[in-house]
């Protein structure tokens, strides 16, 4: 039960910590997504909460509910104005060359009949959206590493496609943009923090814990990171 799994609430919010492999929407297969589980997350108040923003199915970690319309239209506001702060944690597959930097490459959406829809990058038609995500090395363990993903844009599959084509390092247990053969029980994309700002009030924060999945990675350099001003 997702009520279970809640990092942060308050009359106006609600930070869940999404598990691998539950879709936020009902998908076209059917399977039990976060939106069957709203109603269980009214807990004293009779309005279901909404969902503002998604993580993909695969993604773990934090996943904003607003309890109010209100609320949910502050928080829509602050998305698009970029004043929301997420950062991820990924493993990859490699080493990278450096130990931090930025990726500034723009997304487009194609589509086939036969391998579906995927997200791609676009310099050169001019039709993709800006994305840009900084991400910092935290440790490297089996000829991989564990990536600090800080995304400044919020793109459909942003972290994932930056991360196989602007690092060259696909995120390990990637279905669409890693490697055939992977080895792993997931992706390894964790939604790790969240801080959205609040006009006159402390900000909704929230860190998820690292995932059984990720068991041997966890690193000193992530304690101080997760303090209660870090997210």
């Amino acid at each position: 039960m997702l009520s279970d799994n809640v990092l942060f609430i308050d009359a106006e919010a609600i930070v869940v910590d999404k598990p691998s492999g539950l879709p936020v929407d009902e998908p076209r297969d059917g399977v039990t997504s976060v939106a069957n589980h709203l109603e269980s997350l009214r807990f004293t108040f009779l309005r279901w909460p909404t969902i503002v923003h998604r993580l993909d199915r695969d993604t773990s970690g934090c996943l904003l509910l607003a309890r109010t319309p209100r609320a949910h239209k502050q928080f829509q506001q602050a998305f698009e104005a970029g004043s929301v702060e997420k950062r991820y944690l990924a493993v990859v597959e490699g080493v990278t060359e450096t130990e931090a930097g930025e990726i500034s490459l723009p997304l487009a959406k194609v589509s086939t009949a036969e391998a579906g829809w995927r997200m791609v990058i676009d310099e050169r038609r001019g039709k993709g959206k800006a994305a840009v995500t900084m991400w910092q090395r935290i440790a490297v363990r089996d000829g991989r590493s564990l990536i600090l993903f800080t995304p400044k844009t919020g793109r459909t599959h942003q972290l994932r496609v930056h991360a196989a084509t602007g690092l060259g390092l696909p995120i390990v247990g990637d279905p669409v943009y890693g490697k055939h053969g992977q080895h792993g029980p997931r992706m390894m994309l964790h939604a790790w923090t969240i801080k959205v700002p609040r006009a006159g009030k402390p900000p909704v924060s929230a860190v998820s814990p690292l995932p059984a999945a990720f068991a041997g990675w966890e690193a000193p350099a992530l304690d101080d990171m997760a303090g209660p001003d870090a997210a």
